[in-house]
């Protein structure tokens, strides 16, 4: 990655070949759209050239809402070389929220497409990348050989917004410089030999997909996009363009090898590496993908909107990082774990030059998780002897059941031991004696007879009796926020309708007489 890179829209390096392959468009799977480093560069320029010519402001933050194509990614580079502060937007979100992160983050423009157009149109100016007319993209967006705003040491580039799972979402402004960093920290090597090929299917507007675009771009790759995620178009995607790296979520390669059969005949024998992150793995999931890609190196990665990805690495001895480890800190003095039982568990605090200074217009917030340089993640950890790090379970997870700690994940990581279960996902429900008791949602292997009864005692006998579930649900699939992650409140609140009409297992007898 060059060095002397200042601003984060400058990723695709001049010095190198631009004619090389950037972007393969697969929104129409029947016509894919090609388009060259040298197209998105005059491209985003032009994007860039085009908001300077309207007379906005330095730093006015302009909105990007919709699914994933090349324009998106061409205007979010392009909002950042004129000196603005690019946006992109949850589309998965209610409307009121969506509605709220406009007025929140005082939108001056928006960048969206057809199915978007009125409900942006109705709150600020719009360009439509669906619009063919004069005052669509195609024709208001000329390529410009464009020289870009150089940033300031602290200047933001962009502003995501966080899921609001607990309340409204908090925009998480973030500077060119330390974007860059963590680009530079966490920069794959190139290869001289073949382009690298990349393949997005996560959102945008979230951080893992987003991060993934700017690293391949970073290396000089090719980008394969696709405008969200759906099992047959990934794997052929995956064999078709010959993907060789990735980033994904877990759930989205658990959803791949659910069904072995999809698997059977097709070559993936390109793809050597995948980094899992943003959300919890389980040993098993990852011994079942290291069957179904054997000439895959699979990694379990952590970063945060807040703080970044560029937290752990490999040990500085040389040690291998244990499956499930998250590795070792690229910089000890950067990490501490507070407020748990000793020093080798608690809750993760990170400084380092990605994290932000503070929330959007939330000094309350902002003063509660940052002090002195230092974010409070909220993610517990726990750190082994060799000082590998490990992932335990969000401190607002964690809920009381009889007196003890329950963390979903530790649950969760249980139930995925039996040989029948697929995925797991374990939330709290209220309950008069022992203020919340641990209820599990769960997704059989193919051909699995699995019962509630079995399940209950292979957690009994295999963890301690307070973590097993008091009530079992097996469905076909789990529900999925708009982030590709298992959307926990959705289960929240089934778990308590099934509660209330008392209809966890309908055709199957409970256990009877279970421990507190």
């Amino acid at each position: 990655m060059t060095d002397f890179l200042h601003n984060l829209g400058d990723l695709n390096d001049p010095e190198l070949s631009l004619d090389a392959p950037a972007i393969v468009d697969l929104s129409d799977a029947g016509h894919p759209r090609h388009f060259s480093h040298a197209a998105v560069r005059s491209l985003a320029g032009g994007v860039a050239q085009w908001l300077q010519n309207r007379g906005l402001p330095r730093g006015a933050r302009i909105a990007i809402a919709a699914s994933n194509r090349a324009e998106y990614l061409i205007s979010y580079f392009g909002i950042m070389r004129g000196g603005y502060i690019a946006v992109p937007v949850n589309i998965k979100q209610p409307r009121e929220t969506l509605e709220y992160v406009l007025q929140d983050a005082e939108i001056a423009l928006a960048f969206t497409d057809g199915l978007r157009r009125d409900l942006l149109a109705a709150h600020v100016p719009v360009v439509d990348f669906d619009d063919a007319g004069p005052q669509g993209f195609a024709a208001q967006i000329i390529p410009a050989d464009f020289g870009s705003v150089r940033p300031g040491p602290d200047e933001v580039g962009q502003m995501l917004y966080t899921s609001g799972s607990t309340g409204k979402p908090k925009g998480v402004p973030l500077s060119h410089a330390g974007q860059l960093w963590a680009l530079r920290t966490t920069a794959a090597p190139r290869n001289a030999d073949e382009q690298q090929r990349y393949l997005l299917a996560q959102p945008l507007f979230h951080m893992n997909g987003l991060f993934m675009a700017k690293r391949a771009f970073s290396i000089h790759a090719q980008l394969v996009i696709l405008p969200g995620f759906d099992v047959d178009s990934y794997l052929d995607a995956l064999e078709r363009y010959r993907i060789t790296i990735l980033t994904a979520v877990p759930t989205m390669f658990a959803r791949l090898i659910k069904d072995p059969a999809r698997l059977q005949g097709r070559d993936f024998s390109a793809l050597k590496r995948v980094m899992l992150g943003s959300a919890p793995m389980t040993l098993d999931l990852l011994q079942r993908l290291k069957q179904a890609f054997p000439a895959t190196q699979f990694s379990h990665g952590y970063g945060t909107t807040e703080a970044g990805p560029a937290v752990f690495g490999p040990h500085p001895d040389g040690i291998p990082t244990p499956g499930l480890g998250l590795g070792y800190p690229l910089d000890p003095q950067q990490v501490r774990l507070v407020d748990g039982v000793d020093d080798n568990q608690g809750v993760l605090l990170m400084r380092n030059p990605a994290v932000l200074s503070g929330y959007h217009k939330l000094p309350a917030k902002s003063a509660q998780v940052i002090q002195d340089g230092w974010y409070y993640s909220g993610d517990v950890m726990r750190r082994d002897e060799q000082g590998f790090f490990y992932f335990v379970g969000r401190a607002d997870d964690m809920f009381v059941c009889a007196g003890e700690n329950i963390y979903p994940v530790e649950v969760e990581k249980l139930l995925e031991r039996h040989p029948a279960v697929a995925q797991v996902s374990v939330v709290p429900l209220p309950d008069e004696e022992r203020a919340h008791v641990p209820v599990a949602f769960v997704v059989r292997r193919a051909g699995s007879e699995l019962d509630v009864d079995t399940l209950k005692r292979f957690a009994l006998e295999h963890g301690p009796a307070y973590q097993h579930p008091r009530r079992i649900r097996f469905v076909a699939e789990l529900p999925w926020a708009g982030t590709n992650k298992v959307d926990r409140n959705a289960l929240i609140h089934l778990a308590r309708d099934l509660e209330a009409g008392q209809a966890w297992n309908i055709n199957q007898e409970e256990v009877q007489h279970e421990p507190i």
